[in-house]
């Protein structure tokens, strides 16, 4: 396992009734200045985990000097390696927990999930125990300029995790949605193993097979305008063949 090591102590901290908004960076140096102001003027009770995985071009440091600016609310999480989303988000699920905040917020880094969705998320958990920002509620497609083969993708992705597995929900693939601790307590979290689109169906599905209550909430999402995109196609290969995995462990009771 690679290590970790943080700029703060998630064992000195308190996040009761709090909302950790966890955000994995991968060469995000020009997004996280951007993001971060935005994200903690949404609400006094956010704090900030940023999960940098030794970014080559220096996010890690632009991140600590966020954390400096906004001492107690953005905290700084570095691995030695790029490990993938999915690992990157346990590791911050992980400092979140022990950091005993109430509400854990999956975030990217480049801006396409709206900040304004987080008061709302944060409102809906008070009745459910997962949030899901949906860019596919109803027969609504809320996605602003993604070529129509990405749009196509993700759509049909989300489809298709729904038709195999059953989980009910119109945006299978997102990334931007909140859990109450308790759901991600009840986890194993050491057997998930997926990272991309398939981590975000993964979860959604391990929450929703343990009887939590779950609400979709529209958001608009904005394809980014600094940086590049993380998708790949081993990303969407991993995610084919993996939501049938994710049945089968179902039907043996092995999930």
């Amino acid at each position: 396992m690679m290590s970790e090591e943080s700029n703060s102590s998630a064992g000195t901290l308190s996040g009761k009734g709090r909302t950790l908004v966890v955000i994995p960076t991968f060469n995000e140096r020009e997004n996280l200045p951007r993001i971060v102001p935005e994200v903690l003027a949404r609400d006094e009770s956010i704090d900030i985990l940023v999960v940098d995985d030794s970014s080559p071009d220096g996010t890690g440091e632009v991140a600590d000097g966020l954390a400096g600016g906004f001492p107690g609310r953005v905290h700084v999480l570095h691995r030695a390696g790029k490990e993938g989303l999915g690992k990157a988000y346990i590791a911050g699920f992980r400092w979140g927990i022990a950091a005993g905040y109430d509400r854990l917020c999956e975030m990217d880094a480049d801006l396409s999930h709206p900040s304004s969705a987080l008061p709302i998320f944060i409102e809906a958990s008070r009745d459910v125990d997962f949030v899901i920002g949906s860019r596919y509620v109803g027969r609504r497609v809320t996605v602003v300029n993604w070529p129509m083969g990405r749009l196509l993708i993700s759509y049909f992705g989300s489809w298709y995790a729904r038709t195999i597995t059953g989980l009910p929900v119109s945006d299978a693939t997102g990334g931007f949605n909140l859990f109450r601790r308790e759901v991600l307590e009840a986890m194993d979290l050491d057997r998930i193993q997926t990272n991309g689109y398939s981590f975000q169906i993964e979860l959604k599905y391990r929450a929703w097979k343990k009887g939590f209550r779950f609400r979709e909430v529209p958001i608009v999402f904005t394809e980014r305008d600094q940086g590049e995109s993380k998708m790949s196609k081993s990303i969407i290969v991993e995610a084919v063949w993996k939501v049938w995995k994710l049945r089968l462990l179902d039907l043996t009771r092995r999930l």
